[in-house]
């Protein structure tokens, strides 16, 4: 009787290393979201908007030198409004993007940590908070050259920690964007949310006190822009708590646990 062994036959090139499919590095993924949030015709537009906006806006104080105090704190906080407007938008994009444009798919199927897909986007966001805080800081200053050119007394009252407190007021304001961008997953929703919510609390909040004080967070952030943390450190944490950390934590929750599709 004769028997006949056989050996598996191996397909692959026994010299050729093994494949390792290794982890997207974190960087990388951060490049990928800058791209997205900076480098399309839609966010140019959208960023060009945001520094003409606060270009114009600090033209208010020096064409109304009369009606508005001339002060560096008051040039500043015409830049801190400025892009309390619209960068907020940016950061919702940039949350939004992946469910909006129905790419959640492709982004999830090349790296499925979710989270580490929004920590990327929420990089992003602040660093482009951080820069739109360093362009308003250099339009103040050519403002207020402009208006000391222009024979206007200035008050030099700005300390580093009014300086601080603005660069916080922009990032509050980006990650109050950042936040309704996770919770909502929709573009259009989230821009309209970012602009009624606001508004609809500051009308609530003149029939109301406690609203005014403690749900409202325009106020909230305005008296951390003004540096007025005595008497309102409660009100400024509680509103970063319920428009900030809250949404935040919520949306990353469903963000990893939504399904795509």
């Amino acid at each position: 009787m004769t028997t006949t062994m056989t050996q598996p036959v191996s397909t692959s090139d026994p010299t050729s290393p093994p494949v390792m499919f290794g982890a997207i590095p974190f960087s990388q993924l951060v490049r990928v979201e800058w791209g997205k949030a900076t480098d399309t015709r839609a966010s140019r537009w959208l960023l060009a908007a945001v520094a003409a906006s606060t270009v114009g806006l600090m033209l208010a104080p020096i064409l109304s030198p009369s009606s508005i105090e001339q002060s560096y704190t008051s040039y500043l906080s015409f830049a801190a409004v400025a892009l309390s407007i619209l960068l907020p938008v940016v950061a919702i994009l940039t949350l939004t993007s992946e469910w909006s444009q129905r790419t959640n798919l492709t982004t999830f199927t090349q790296e499925p940590r979710r989270m580490r897909v929004v920590i990327s986007k929420i990089v992003v966001s602040l660093m482009l908070g951080v820069g739109a805080a360093v362009f308003g800081a250099l339009v103040t200053a050519a403002g207020l050259g402009v208006a000391a050119a222009s024979g206007q007394t200035l008050d030099a009252d700005l300390t580093a920690g009014l300086l601080m407190a603005f660069v916080a007021y922009v990032l509050l304001n980006v990650m109050t964007g950042v936040a309704l961008g996770a919770l909502v997953h929709n573009s259009a929703a989230a821009i309209v949310a970012s602009f009624v919510l606001p508004i609809g609390f500051a009308l609530l909040g003149r029939a109301s006190q406690l609203v005014a004080d403690w749900l409202d967070y325009s106020t909230a952030f305005t008296w951390l822009l003004n540096g007025e943390w005595s008497g309102h450190t409660a009100q400024i944490l509680v509103a970063v708590a319920l428009w900030v950390a809250a949404p935040l934590a919520v949306g990353l929750v469903r963000t990893v646990r939504r399904d795509i599709h």
